[in-house]
């Protein structure tokens, strides 16, 4: 981490913070698993329409884009470990406060709140993870986001649990609000405690992509655009277009959730056996076979297994683009940082636009949307073409300086 004072750890002591790290991934995986699987409880306690949820929903991205900055001045100030603990616990804690809110108004500035707490811990612990990294020379980000994955699951398999027995999504995220703090917190023990030197100069906020990263970002656009509409989207689709039951419509975000974990587990085997082209290529045909089964369902076993489809082709390529943009140009932090924007901007309307279509015609023809942009995945694939192994650790430190 550039500009960190310098601390020397042993083999022990950095993989036991490989391992809290890798908690704290999972805990931050947990709280968003555990409130995309009332999304359809929050919903009809708000009062909104599917139009106006998509509205609610775009205020997260907002939230995170907002207050991601402030996490590096946060870091700085206080040390990264005592940074990511404040940080993580009101994450956490968050997840308490959308099912609470009763219209519209509450609902998108409770969600703006959600979405900071989210941005700002998400920033802190990625900057602990990729130090980590570095300094055990060998890849563990594409694990760490795994491990995010494997939280969401968790935490949608209980939200599933509570949904199934009808419980209270007010009490339901709070009880999960507590548990995971407690864990979160006693991750965060055993992070690397590092601290800013004092000559260190502010990173910039913002970068303008550059024209070699467009495309590298319209391939990340494309999967996150997909994977926003699949994690938001996937229960309110089985309850109102199939008709299901409120547990079985939260399983379907649980089937997604599983397959993003378990491909993002496996990702680093995979690019190295096929590389980032053609693993990219392959993903989005298979992403773009989801699209179209959940588009043409008639039962819901067919669109559960249309979003299983969608989380498997989608799991690694923003990875992949990232690494691709750190060598796609002169300057890598500004590449990198560019893909980010763009990437972020896809997080930031997929929901809305996926409302306001469903609003304007369907829900159907919101997941055609969803299809389309996979073909974009097979189609644009070879803009990825590089070396991504031994880009891992440098790209993602040029990563860190940009934002």
């Amino acid at each position: 981490m550039s500009g960190t004072s310098e601390v020397a750890y042993d083999r022990r002591q950095l993989t036991r913070a490989r391992y809290a790290v890798a908690a704290v991934f999972c805990v931050h995986g947990a709280v968003t698993g555990s409130f995309a699987t009332r999304v359809p409880w929050i919903q009809e306690h708000a009062g909104v329409s599917a139009g106006l949820l998509g509205l609610a929903l775009a205020f997260p991205a907002i939230g995170a884009s907002v207050a991601m900055p402030l996490a590096g001045w946060i870091s700085h100030r206080f040390g990264a470990r005592t940074a990511l603990r404040g940080l993580l616990a009101l994450w956490t804690l968050s997840l308490t406060l959308p099912s609470l809110a009763p219209n519209l108004v509450a609902l998108c500035g409770v969600l703006f709140v959600y979405g900071a707490t989210a941005g700002m811990s998400d920033v802190a612990m990625n900057a602990l993870g990729v130090e980590v990294e570095a300094r055990l020379k060998k890849s563990i980000m594409s694990g760490l986001h795994g491990m995010w994955s494997v939280g969401a699951l968790i935490g949608s398999a209980a939200g599933t649990v509570a949904a199934h027995v009808g419980a209270d999504a007010r009490l339901h995220h709070l009880f999960a609000a507590l548990a995971l703090t407690v864990i979160g917190l006693a991750a965060c023990q055993g992070v690397l405690d590092l601290r800013s030197a004092p000559e260190e100069e502010a990173p910039p906020r913002f970068a303008l992509p550059p024209k070699s990263a467009l495309l590298i970002g319209a391939v990340g656009f494309c999967a996150v655009f997909a994977e926003g509409a699949s994690l938001d989207w996937s229960a309110v689709y089985l309850r109102d277009v199939l008709d299901t039951s409120a547990g079985l419509a939260a399983a379907c975000t649980t089937g997604f959730t599983l397959t993003m974990a378990v491909a993002r587990l496996a990702g680093d085997a995979v690019v190295d056996r096929f590389g980032a082209v053609r693993t990219v290529r392959t993903g989005g045909v298979l992403a773009a076979l989801g699209g179209l089964l959940v588009v043409v369902a008639g039962h819901p076993a067919v669109a559960m297994g249309g979003f299983a489809l969608i989380g498997l082709g989608i799991a690694v390529v923003v990875p992949l683009a990232f690494a691709a943009a750190g060598r796609s140009g002169p300057n890598p932090s500004q590449a990198i940082a560019g893909v980010a924007t763009i990437t972020y901007t896809s997080g930031l309307i997929a929901p809305s636009a996926i409302g306001t279509l469903a609003d304007a015609t369907s829900l159907v023809v919101s997941f055609g949307l969803v299809t389309a942009l996979a073909c974009g995945l097979a189609a644009f694939a070879g803009v990825l073409r590089t070396d991504v192994r031994p880009a891992v650790t440098g790209t993602a430190k040029a990563g860190e300086r940009a934002l």
